[in-house]
């Protein structure tokens, strides 16, 4: 495909791409829109044309404050839309002239949230990091639990901390116990942490007692966005005996502005890792269920440039999103449009694809250099943590945009 819109070979938004996002018109109304190039397109205006007549949809679908009643819509629906738009942007279209009325300057983009997150789970599938995070914290021979191999490890987390890039948000503060203290005290972390991952959105639901078999997940994953899981590694230190992660990890995590859809990224699938011993029956899945994602995260201070601190790619996931999704529902745990499941940290084998900080400075011991001269263990106030993700083959270039968010001071 070619487009007559005109963009660089590393554009996120290519015509393979076209992905779904909610931003505030120039009258300050929200509005879906799509991207292509530099720009961004009111979907509620391109319908108002009636250049998406062919799709039928219901009136007014594209002036919600959220995607969720167009992601109900269905996969008949939405599929239909996106390919309805690569036909209008494609080079020969004859709806060019009407099209270039609903296109804006990116810059000019006022994003929201693209979605009401109803539910959000996090889950823990990178062996690497599970690996590293054990050997740090436990006997580095015995670094996986023994049921790491044989379940997506997950938790509930807060979904109404979810926020979109360029939220800035204070450092938490919470308990901590040093390891020579008598008893915790009070106070900002200061062990502030990013954590690299990918996140699905459902797009159908299912009843309270249904379950979803492997075979079935892609009707029901909508697409994905950057996923920042934002921790507090010295809260989570203290706290997550007996039961988990809570202030630790609550305060806010940042995503990307674009949900790029699973039609988008279908060639670049692939065969996952070999998982040894073999899952259960419910967790046995076929075909290419892994994704080659480049992802990469930056730390920019206050006042001088960005460092690449890691280099990963969502390939790397041991369970992958099939997996992660029928077992979620494996037990009848009902999912709703909007749902948000995270991978958990995306670390991979090498140290400079690591996904976190807790694993690149090696729990504080090893600093990393910054192009400032300055040293990071962890995230200072005022630092910005941006996240990117693109997908590339075959002169395809499919991208996310970036997840960034500012740490101010503790209140």
């Amino acid at each position: 495909m070619k487009s007559w819109v005109e963009y660089s070979s590393n554009c996120d938004f290519s015509i393979y791409n076209i992905p779904f996002g909610i931003a505030l018109n120039k009258q300050g109304e929200h509005v879906s829109v799509t991207a292509i190039g530099d720009y961004y397109v009111d979907l509620h205006m391109l319908a108002q044309q009636g250049l998406l007549d062919n799709c039928n949809l219901p009136s007014g679908i594209f002036k919600n404050e959220t995607l969720n009643a167009f992601i109900a819509l269905g996969k008949s629906v939405t599929s239909a839309v996106r390919k309805e738009l690569q036909h209008i942007f494609s080079e020969g279209s004859s709806q060019q002239q009407a099209a270039a009325s609903c296109m804006f300057p990116m810059s000019e983009a006022i994003m929201k949230m693209p979605v009401k997150v109803n539910n959000y789970t996090d889950f823990y599938s990178s062996i690497d990091h599970a690996t590293n995070v054990g050997s740090m914290f436990r006997d580095p021979a015995n670094a996986l639990l023994p049921n790491w191999k044989h379940i997506p490890i997950g938790y509930h987390g807060r979904a109404s901390s979810i926020t979109i890039s360029g939220t800035d948000f204070h450092r938490p503060s919470g308990q901590t116990k040093a390891a020579d203290a008598e008893s915790p005290s009070f106070g900002p972390t200061k062990m502030l942490d990013f954590e690299l991952e990918m996140a699905f959105i459902v797009g159908k639901e299912t009843q309270l007692g249904e379950t979803i078999p492997t075979s079935k997940t892609d009707e029901y994953i909508f697409g994905f966005v950057v996923f920042n899981d934002w921790s507090a590694r010295d809260f989570q230190t203290w706290e997550y005996v007996p039961l988990g992660p809570f202030l630790a990890k609550n305060f806010c995590s940042t995503i990307s502005p674009w949900i790029v859809t699973l039609e988008a990224l279908e060639p670049f699938r692939l065969r996952g890792v070999e998982q040894n011993p073999e899952p259960l029956p419910y967790l046995k899945y076929e075909g290419n269920q892994n994704i080659d994602i480049n992802l990469e995260v930056a730390i920019k201070p206050a006042s001088s440039e960005e460092t690449i601190v890691s280099n990963s790619n969502y390939k790397h996931m041991y369970w992958n999103m099939s997996q992660q999704l029928a077992h979620h529902a494996s037990n009848g745990c009902n999912m709703q449009v909007g749902d948000m499941y995270a991978s958990g940290t995306i670390s991979g084998p090498t140290p400079d694809s690591y996904g976190s900080m807790l694993e690149i400075s090696w729990r504080g011991t090893k600093p990393v250099k910054m192009n400032d001269g300055t040293e990071r263990k962890f995230i200072l106030d005022n630092d910005t943590v941006i996240m990117r993700a693109y997908a590339e083959k075959d002169g395809m270039r499919v991208g996310f945009g970036a997840s960034a968010a500012k740490v101010l001071p503790a209140k």
